[in-house]
């Protein structure tokens, strides 16, 4: 394994080639090192560019040790988190970069990358990325359920979008405005599914009689499983992303 040594710490580091990379890039997690270089590069490419972020690095692996030397629990945003995600508790990796902005990617676990300017305590910048994403992502998969609902049963309200809602799992207002509480990203999807489908079916039916029902159950036949899981799990649901 290389190393480059920085006053009298020699830190060792994988070298990655990436045929797809634009920019070389230096990531850091505890105890690892990864510098991500071009296909292109040649060895003295490789050396100028790491002298170059030679403080950098240094800085970040100090500011590293610190955190978990000062910390006796794992932090709630921070490397062995667990953020839940669609019914499932999900591992959480933070790893320090060099680039300018924090970028989130979801590989059965959730990997957020974080700027070069990011202070020591990440906390708050990790949850507001986080919550970022998965606010995205809940309206990825609102849009999507509605979309095909809407193409089979030919329900097309006239609006649909996700919001923080201080009560209730979702609306249908009488023009047709729907509104789904992107909590439900901490779900099943197929608690979701209910949700949605039961904001829809109000475009053909306003009350909860025995035809919105049935008309519920007509989008989405295996509704009453859902709406269990909602109920049994709504009081922990609402707070779950908040709380950590």
């Amino acid at each position: 394994m290389p190393t480059i040594q920085i006053g009298r710490a020699e830190i060792a580091y994988d070298l990655r080639r990436s045929d797809c990379a634009t920019e070389r890039r230096i990531t850091v997690t505890p105890g690892h090192v990864e510098v991500m270089a071009l296909a292109s590069d040649n060895d003295d490419d490789i050396a100028g560019f790491l002298d170059r972020k030679r403080q950098w690095l240094f800085n970040t692996m100090r500011d590293m040790e610190r955190i978990a030397a000062s910390r006796h629990a794992v932090p709630r945003f921070m490397t062995g988190s667990k953020i839940p995600y669609r019914g499932r508790n999900m591992p959480l990796t933070v790893r320090r970069t060099d680039a300018e902005r924090a970028n989130i990617t979801y590989r059965n676990g959730f990997i957020v990358d974080l700027p070069h300017w990011t202070g020591g305590d990440p906390d708050q910048l990790v949850a507001s990325e986080l919550r970022h994403w998965l606010k995205q992502r809940a309206r990825r998969d609102v849009l999507d359920i509605a979309a095909d609902l809407g193409k089979r049963f030919g329900l097309v309200p006239r609006s649909i979008r996700v919001a923080d809602l201080a009560h209730g799992w979702g609306s249908c207002g009488p023009e047709g405005n729907v509104l789904i509480n992107w909590h439900l990203i901490f779900a099943p999807r197929k608690v979701l599914e209910y949700v949605v489908a039961h904001e829809l079916a109000h475009l053909r039916h306003r009350s909860h009689g025995a035809e919105f029902w049935g008309y519920v159950a007509t989008l989405l036949p295996a509704w009453e499983g859902a709406k269990a899981w909602l109920d049994a799990h709504q009081a922990i649901l609402a707070a779950e992303f908040l709380a950590r």
